[in-house]
């Protein structure tokens, strides 16, 4: 499916890529790379919102996991995505592109609060919107924070870069048979748990309507590829085919 037709974007990044081939925290060439992509697929007129996962640095179920509280490791977890956040707009504006980090938890030194009114102001001026700290509460996901976004933002479409090329019907790392679907229906990852986003995230672009598409972010150039519809993806959608 060319996304040609698109005006609107949210572009969904987990916050494990930023590491780049390090085991942990930020690479900043890496990151310069992302946001040359970026700055990319701007270049072809689109309106771009981004969300960042926090992995890189912090996870919170993994903190709620070795016994911290999973409502404060996941506060722990929003404060990764702002971190995250600002590396990103760094890269972005050192080539040039106006960008604005909007928080979910208000910390107004260094990133505005999330209101969508002025937003959409900073979209339609060109300006790239990059929201964190996901939905500013805890025991939900980065993955459903950009579905609010992206609902909220009225976006064409929800891209989710991963390392992986799409959604497969096994874990193609651990099954070498696994088969990539090129689309998948929001009823079927929900019933047989693909685990391409959190269920809530995935019911909430079913319920508004907004086609999810996986692809590779560290394939150089993918994201244009995937765009003008040329770069191997999946589309999760309401009808399969």
């Amino acid at each position: 499916m060319p996304l040609t037709s698109a005006k609107r974007i949210l572009l969904k990044l987990s916050g494990e890529v930023l590491m780049g081939e390090q085991e942990f925290g930020i690479d900043p060439g890496f990151v310069q790379e992302l946001a040359r992509e970026v700055k990319t697929a701007k270049e072809t007129g689109l309106e771009i919102c981004l969300v960042i996962g926090g992995g890189n640095i912090f996870r919170g179920m993994a903190g709620a996991a070795q016994g911290m509280d999973r409502a404060q490791a996941d506060y722990m977890g929003m404060l990764a995505t702002v971190m995250n956040a600002l590396a990103m707009q760094n890269a972005l504006e050192q080539l040039g592109v106006e960008t604005r980090v909007q928080s979910a938890v208000q910390m107004d030194q260094v990133c505005e609060p999330v209101i969508r009114r002025r937003a959409e102001r900073h979209l339609e001026k060109g300006r790239v919107v990059i929201f964190a700290a996901g939905v500013g509460a805890p025991y939900f996901t980065t993955d459903s924070g950009a579905a609010l976004r992206a609902a909220e933002m009225r976006c064409d479409a929800l891209l989710k870069g991963t390392s992986v090329d799409g959604v497969y019907d096994s874990d193609p790392k651990k099954n070498a048979d696994a088969k990539r679907f090129e689309t998948v229906s929001y009823d079927r990852v929900l019933s047989d748990n693909l685990k391409v986003m959190d269920a809530s995230a995935v019911a909430l672009c079913r319920d508004n309507d907004i086609p999810i598409v996986v692809f590779s972010i560290r394939e150089k150039g993918n994201l244009a590829r995937v765009l003008s519809g040329e770069g191997v993806q999946t589309i999760v959608k309401t009808k399969e085919g």
